[in-house]
């Protein structure tokens, strides 16, 4: 079976990539294991100026990209952050379009970062659509997850996690537009097929899972979770396709559960995990006898949250 993602340039992305952003810590997060009943193995995406793996990806697509040119994207956050980062380093200008909605900490760093925000919409995907009318012959349009080499950068996730001394049965990973998901299960599943890979999205947000499990593309009018970060109700097709081969199965997490596992990960580990980065944890917490007593890996992919988030999600009760 043929992938638009490439072994080859996920092997290439550790040599190009910011090293800021590369060799994250990854350890048993034994405190947890018994809350959790599995041995649970955390990879921790957001000890970078970002706060987030996003920085990945954008960082090998820029890579490809001329210094000097123009480009324009849609973000929830992170992954304009990822973006006027990247672009900031090579002289790129970026236009990043995201909701009105959006949380406002991941606007202040997008606009700190050099890009220039343009509010536009009710959610992300409408956001998208006005990142996509702009786009001319003199700005570029790039998209997470479609643009193959975001997923080829998140796939980098793969080669380190499988550096464990111990085969893993099981990696959860936050599924949103995808890049992340299909990035790691390209490499996992090429070189330990047994592992299996699982994408975690939010019961409010079930498009790209429907989508993956009918083999056509499911979308909807609104989205309702607090998962801002994996909030998808337009799925990108080139993505779901990715997920054959790469991806054995798809769970649907709710708010109650996201939240519990953010709170288990702050109280545990001392970590500020925004609700897309605990979702693996929160499919552990719902899915529990089907985890029991198994070594499960699990990306903590993101970590912005506003003090007000932080007190209202983490510290209060």
């Amino acid at each position: 079976m043929s992938h638009r993602l490439s072994l080859a340039h996920i092997e290439h992305a550790m040599h190009v990539i910011d090293p800021v952003f590369l060799n994250t810590p990854q350890y048993r997060a034994e405190s947890l294991e018994r809350a959790l009943g599995c041995r649970l193995v955390v990879k921790v995406e957001t000890l970078n100026p970002i706060r987030s793996f996003k920085g990945r990806g954008a960082s090998y697509l820029t890579a490809q990209v001329p210094t000097g040119a123009q480009l324009v994207c849609a973000s929830a956050g992170n992954f304009g952050q990822a973006m006027a980062y990247a672009c900031r380093s090579r002289g790129i200008r970026l236009i990043v379009y995201a909701s009105v909605h959006a949380n406002p900490l991941k606007i202040e760093r997008m606009q700190a970062l050099g890009a220039e925000v343009r509010l536009h919409g009710d959610d992300f995907d409408a956001a998208k659509l006005g990142a996509r009318r702009l786009a001319t012959s003199g700005v570029t349009f790039i998209e997470d997850s479609r643009d193959v080499a975001t997923g080829e950068g998140a796939g980098t996730m793969g080669l380190e996690l499988l550096r464990w001394p111990e085969p893993l049965d099981s990696v959860l990973v936050a599924l949103g537009n995808g890049a992340m998901l299909t990035g790691v299960g390209r490499w996992v599943k090429a070189y330990v097929p047994a592992t299996q890979m699982i994408g975690v999205a939010a019961q409010g947000a079930p498009a790209m899972v429907e989508s993956w499990r009918t083999g056509r593309i499911i979308e909807y009018s609104a989205v309702h979770t607090i998962a801002d970060g994996i909030a998808v109700r337009i799925p990108i097709p080139e993505a779901v396709k990715d997920m054959d081969g790469t991806v054995d199965d798809a769970l649907l997490v709710g708010d109650d559960a996201i939240l519990a596992a953010m709170k288990l990960l702050h109280q545990h580990l001392g970590l500020v995990v925004e609700p897309s980065g605990a979702v693996g944890v929160a499919a552990i917490l719902e899915h529990r006898a089907r985890f029991q007593d198994q070594l499960v890996a699990t990306i903590i992919c993101g970590g912005n949250l506003t003090p007000q988030q932080v007190h209202r999600w983490l510290l209060d009760g």
